[in-house]
């Protein structure tokens, strides 16, 4: 390694059951309401849920960045927006001004996914909202020997992702071979964490350790830095970074602005027929 600083982990928990019935489980890997610890993300759900699990619902003033780990997710909106994802896929959801949207299973079997909930700085809580809708066969690939790191947004060596973010931010998924280690390259003053989707591997400056189900923060550095991988077994695990807004964040239920004023006008907007008009799941 060079001289580049390394991260150490500052903290490791596991993900917190939220919804438990026989069409969802859903766990949340990043609890809401820590806001400037988790600056600038918001919460992530890793989810596995049925028909029915979800109706349309409306959201404003941040991203929704869906990763299908298994089963086929269909999407719609009502402003005649809609997809299909796979194992693989990401889809990247600005909701900004305002979005009536759904997600359910392409069949009657389970999907599995992370969901993450990523702020938006002020200045673009009202952007239009879009979609793009990430292919997991035509996503940037670095490889090292023993490494697959799929790069969903920012860069990894060489390699950058397509996705387009409002504030500067990278998602990774990694695969690693037992023994096999990865070195990342962590922007200076950015915060972030991975999380761990199965096997065993060590991290960062101190060697923690870390299982299936663990999220795994990274100490902040104000310079250029790094974090290591090591995989004591078959390793999967996601790494998300990015830039701190330092902004006040308040969050009512599907909308996440700076006041609450402003999460006011957005119900009003929202009952006011301001998103659009709304849908019936099929």
């Amino acid at each position: 390694m060079s001289n580049t600083p390394e991260r150490a982990i500052v903290s490791v928990t596991r993900s917190q059951p939220m919804h438990r019935d026989a069409i969802r489980d859903g766990r949340a890997a990043v609890m809401p309401g820590d806001w400037r610890k988790h600056d600038p993300f918001l919460s992530m759900m890793n989810d596995r849920f049925k028909r029915g699990a979800f109706g349309p619902h409306p959201h404003r003033g941040f991203e929704t960045v869906t990763y299908v780990m298994s089963g086929r997710l269909r999407h719609e909106d009502n402003k005649g927006g809609g997809g299909e994802l796979g194992p693989g896929d990401t889809q990247w959801m600005t909701a900004g001004r305002g979005v009536i949207h759904n997600e359910i299973p392409a069949d009657d079997g389970f999907v599995h996914v992370l969901q993450l909930w990523l702020n938006l700085p002020a200045k673009d809580k009202l952007t239009p909202s879009r979609y793009q809708d990430l292919r997991g066969a035509d996503m940037p690939v670095r490889r090292e020997p023993g490494v697959e790191a799929r790069v969903i947004a920012g860069r990894s060596g060489d390699v950058v992702g397509s996705a387009q973010s409002h504030s500067p931010v990278m998602m990774l998924d990694i695969r690693l071979e037992p023994g096999a280690e990865f070195i990342q390259d962590i922007p200076a003053g950015f915060n972030g964490f991975l999380y761990v989707i199965d096997g065993e591997g060590t991290f960062g400056a101190t060697a923690t350790q870390g299982g299936p189900d663990a999220t795994l923060w990274m100490e902040r550095k104000a310079e250029d830095s790094v974090v290591s991988i090591t995989a004591a077994t078959a390793l999967h695990v996601v790494v998300l970074a990015g830039a701190p807004l330092n902004e006040p964040v308040a969050a009512r239920g599907p909308f996440v602005m700076n006041t609450e004023v402003e999460l006011d006008e957005a119900m009003n907007d929202y009952r006011a027929g301001g998103f659009g008009a709304p849908f019936s799941a099929p």
